[in-house]
């Protein structure tokens, strides 16, 4: 039996999202919608729903690229097809996993027929099995770049390509693509973020009332999918005809010079770079009017387009969240001649009038997406420091020898957080060796993209084929195996991959000091501006980050490790100061994170970056528990790098001691700056430095 799609006009709130969906239905040249937003809103069953509701294609029998019977693609894999039987087949949702190989995502190629018999035999990808339908990437956001890329591609040109060893497969690949994401784990870069169409915030409801309806809603369907679904057919069906009259007028639909001049007026004024955002706009104003049953764009479609089509377009640096100014959004619009939609500007959309999803049989509030699970995730407050202010009251510590430099205001009592100051362009520092994570730009790694080093057997499946080495390990047995005619005869023996070296992204683990000492000198502003400076070094290098602070009595995880530079940003301009110099427990809490996250992802090597001036107080003999806790980090192997942030005429060099025992290197706040002129060692295992001099 057929499993049974929770309804999409059922669902309670979700007014934005179900709107960038149904208009890329309506009009899939608009590019997808990406949907950002927290978890557990049952995205996924949305984008179920919608692919029930779409109309079923007619395809060719047999045919494993979905090719229309009235018009196939002349370049099919599995064409020529000739004048035949057909079939019609629901709309297919295909999901892309994380995890997914690019050969998964574009079909594979058999390179051994290939060599041996020049048959092109092509085994289909994910972009083929959505071809005509909808292709769902949950965590968009997750996938490495070069497969955003692949699927982006495929989804601007309406194609698939296949390369190998100079043998190419071309296949039709035309989905409505839909992407989700949770900010929290990481941004989309802002060139992929720009070849989604448009983008969507989702979030659950806070309202008791709406949350009620999801749960009643979501229980009745569980309970007896069939009898809820029958439920709301009347107004699936109603939605489904809606879509396809929409989509019929869509050709007859006038984008008028005004609405024209208000688009280009619209992104100029918001600064949006190149012209697809344009484009896009102009599609989506004209699915708007299609949609609300008109033949022409009026200033309120505009203004909506604007919303869904620009906000994502609006990041100028990684650390930017998207978002519209609506005020100047109004005032533009009114400028260029928006008389037509001034005192309306909500557009018509599929929750307006009796056939919309808006109205059913469970009550108001339809259009909200239920939970998948029965129960919603906790609410988790957000790190900084209003989480730790209880932990550490900061008393006046006692005067010791080695805190004699420091103010007792500073070094006793919790100060209000710094603004970081203008963060620059750092040096980068590299792990040593040679490891296996994942793509990046930092530290050399064998990665699946890069320069060819060598060739090896395969192990497992067939990567990038080293065609010299294969030949050459074939050539020996031709005349073994019988050659007589100009085919080079070719056992899987044979078959070579090439060994190829790039970079690989590093989980970058800060240990901050946060103590009064920092506080005292006015420092902290500088050594801010130099974490963000290494945080936006990471984004750039693909990297994970993480940061542990220490002040007061002890060390605490600020940020554990992600892929949201974003998110460690925040904590970071949130970072107050105050107290003792916990060195050893910063140390150590470093050591133990980096133990933990060994076990959830071997591959990525870490790279320890701590930022302090050197002194330790707190506790019997600092210093040399504050080494001993080093000493625990470099018998792992962890390559490190201590930033000096000691200032003044007079410096004790206990940052260059603690990179000594680290066995990693010590550079100052200078030194950090790619524009400067001093030497930098760029590996961050090299020769210690003298704990009186400065990285050489």
């Amino acid at each position: 039996m057929a499993s049974v799609s929770y309804p999409f006009t059922a669902v309670v709130g979700m007014d934005d999202m179900r709107l960038g969906l149904l208009l890329n239905a309506i009009s899939p040249a608009i590019g997808g919608v990406l949907v950002r937003g927290e978890k557990g809103t049952a995205k996924s069953t949305m984008v179920r729903g919608l692919t029930a509701l779409m109309p079923g294609v007619d395809v060719v029998t047999g045919c494993r690229f979905a090719c229309a019977p009235q018009a196939p693609d002349p370049g099919c894999p599995d064409g020529p097809h000739e004048a035949g039987s057909s079939e019609d087949r629901p709309t297919r949702m295909v999901e892309l996993p994380v995890g997914a190989s690019e050969d998964r995502l574009v079909g594979a190629l058999d390179i051994e027929r290939a060599l041996s018999e020049g048959v092109k035999a092509f085994e289909p990808g994910l972009l083929a099995d959505a071809h005509r339908g909808v292709l769902y990437v949950d965590e968009v956001n997750l996938l490495h770049d070069h497969l955003v890329d692949l699927l982006l591609d495929a989804a601007a040109m309406g194609a698939s390509y296949v390369e190998r060893e100079g043998v190419s497969v071309r296949h039709a690949s035309r989905f409505l693509l839909v992407g989700t994401m949770n900010p929290e784990e990481g941004e989309l870069r802002p060139q992929l973020l720009d070849r989604f169409g448009l983008t969507v915030e989702v979030a659950a409801s806070r309202e008791p009332e709406q949350r009620v309806e999801v749960v009643r809603r979501r229980l009745a369907f569980d309970d007896d999918p069939a009898a809820f679904a029958e439920r709301w057919a009347d107004e699936e069906a109603a939605l489904r005809e809606r879509i396809v009259a929409a989509r019929g007028l869509l050709p007859s639909v006038r984008l008028g010079e005004a609405a024209l001049q208000q688009i280009a007026a619209t992104c100029a004024a918001f600064e949006v770079d190149g012209m697809r955002a344009d484009i896009v706009m102009a599609r989506t104003a004209t699915a708007l009017a299609a949609w609300a049953g008109r033949t022409e764009v009026l200033s309120e479609d505009v203004r909506q387009a604007a919303l869904l089509a620009l906000p994502h377009r609006r990041r100028r640096n990684p650390f930017d969240a998207p978002g519209l100014d609506e005020d100047k959004l109004d005032e533009t619009l009114e400028e260029f001649g928006g008389a037509d939609g001034e005192d309306d500007p909500e557009p018509e959309g599929p929750d307006d009038g009796p056939e919309g999803p808006g109205g059913g049989p469970d009550g108001p509030g339809s259009g909200g997406v239920p939970p998948q699970d029965g129960d919603r995730p906790e609410q988790t407050p957000p790190a900084g420091p209003e989480a730790d202010g209880g932990d550490d009251p900061a008393p006046v510590p006692e005067q010791r020898p080695d805190e004699a430099e420091q103010p007792a205001a500073g070094a006793g009592a919790q100060q209000a957080a710094v603004g970081a100051a203008e963060p620059f362009r750092t040096r980068r520092l590299d792990v040593p060796g040679l490891g296996e994570g994942a793509d990046g730009r930092r530290s050399r790694a064998r990665t699946a993209h890069g320069r060819t080093t060598g060739a090896r057997r395969p192990r497992g499946a067939l990567g990038k084929l080293h065609l010299a080495a294969t030949v050459q390990a074939a050539a020996p047995h031709q005349r073994a195996r019988g050659r007589s005619g100009p085919g080079l005869v070719v056992r899987r023996d044979d078959l070579r991959e090439a060994v190829r070296e790039g970079r690989e992204g590093n989980l970058v683990l800060f240990v901050v000091d946060a103590s009064g000492s920092m506080a005292a000198r006015k420092r902290m502003s500088a050594v801010k501006g130099a974490v963000l400076s290494l945080l936006l070094d990471a984004y750039q290098r693909r990297d994970k980050i993480g940061m542990i602070t220490f002040r007061g009595k002890g060390a605490e995880l600020a940020l554990p490790p992600t892929s949201s530079v974003e998110a460690g940003a925040a904590r970071l301009e949130q970072l107050p100061t105050g107290g003792r110099t916990p060195l050893s427990e910063g140390l150590l809490r470093a050591h133990e994170v980096l133990r933990v996250e060994r076990m959830r992802d071997a591959a990525r090597r870490p790279l320890v970056v701590v930022v302090t001036d050197g002194r330790a107080t707190g506790g019997p003999e600092p210093l040399v528990r504050a080494r001993r806790a080093a000493g625990l980090l470099a018998a792992d192997g962890t390559a490190s790098v201590v930033v000096d942030c000691e200032a003044g005429p007079v410096r004790l060099g206990l940052a260059g001691e603690l990179a000594t025992a680290l066995q990693g290197t010590a550079v100052t706040l200078d030194e950090l700056r790619a524009d400067n002129v001093s030497a930098l060692v760029r590996t961050a295992q090299g020769r210690p430095v003298h704990p009186n001099r400065k990285a050489a």
